[in-house]
């Protein structure tokens, strides 16, 4: 079985020797051998190329992703084929960031840095993780992880998924939830239904200074309403996805104060490689043993044994 991966195979463990495995960057060429690929895992970053090549690939039979979101790539998966995604790959990186967003916040961390580059002693008051009522809206992998680590910091957490369930508030009761928030975050999938969720009226129910962190995806935010509460000072925003992104040079986001932007690099840590090693080791030896593949989204004939 062909498989490209964008990493060494020596990475894998315990992996049977009946794969052909070949390191292939399709944004810097791609080998005759593509028509053979029925294992294919894209670059981390998804670009054209690396999601074109998916047409040249007539035997394939298995996608999977490094990412947790397939928005991008989705469409481009032929029917016959599986597509996998890489939930669980993310959630320390990406809850790190959530976090730490939070902290920089509350705390003016990215204030002082400037401060700092320009020789000032900026001695203020700042606010706390401490006794802040947070809401995370998604209850998945990375939401679970993020309500984890701010158990550390003394918050108050609730969590909002689709649909209420024990210890989870469903997503209608938002209305009720959001006057009371101190910092809402934001980790859920981009669907028809996330999109633009998050409006001028989901925005106007948070309370004066509240906090919103984006760690999800750009598009889930109306980005109009998000300049507007901003650039009144009512809101505050800490946000790691933007619509459109990359965010252009002159958007007002970027000199909104009360703004802080990371350029989409939630999964992007020391910690993405290991994790995502051992989930395509793991796929491999699945499929070699004829079970099931995990985090599947598009389900093909594909994962049948060889």
């Amino acid at each position: 079985m062909k498989v490209f991966l964008p990493f060494p195979a020596s990475t894998l463990t315990d992996v049977p020797d009946i794969f052909d495995i070949e390191v292939v960057n399709a944004t810097v060429s791609v080998p005759q051998s593509i028509s053979e690929v029925e294992f294919y895992v894209p670059a981390y970053e998804f670009s054209d190329a690396v999601i074109d090549v998916i047409a040249d690939m007539p035997r394939l039979r298995i996608v999977q992703t490094l990412t947790a979101g397939v928005d991008s790539i989705q469409a481009a998966i032929p029917d016959g084929a599986t597509l996998c995604n890489a939930v669980g790959v993310h959630d320390a990186a990406t809850s790190e960031l959530a976090v730490g967003l939070m902290i920089s916040a509350e705390r003016r961390l990215a204030e002082l840095a400037i401060a700092q580059h320009e020789g000032r002693w900026d001695q203020q008051m700042a606010s706390s993780l401490a006794d802040r009522r947070v809401l995370v809206v998604g209850a998945g992998n990375i939401g679970s992880a993020i309500r984890r680590r701010l158990d550390g910091f003394e918050c108050d957490v609730a969590m909002v998924g689709r649909t209420a369930r024990d210890g989870v508030h469903g997503v209608d009761e938002l209305p009720e939830l959001l006057p009371s928030a101190d910092i809402v975050v934001l980790i859920l999938p981009l669907t028809e239904q996330s999109a633009g969720m998050v409006d001028a009226a989901f925005l106007a129910a948070m309370p004066d200074g509240a906090l919103l962190v984006n760690v999800a995806r750009g598009p889930v935010v109306d980005t109009d309403a998000l300049v507007a509460e901003t650039s009144s000072g009512r809101l505050r925003a800490a946000i790691d996805v933007t619509d459109p992104e990359p965010l252009p040079p002159g958007h007002p986001l970027w000199s909104t104060p009360g703004v802080i932007i990371t350029p989409h690099v939630g999964g992007a840590s020391s910690a993405l490689w290991p994790r995502a090693h051992r989930l395509v080791s793991e796929q491999l030896r699945r499929v070699a043993d004829g079970r099931p593949l995990l985090n599947v989204v598009h389900r093909g004939p594909a994962a049948q044994r060889l």
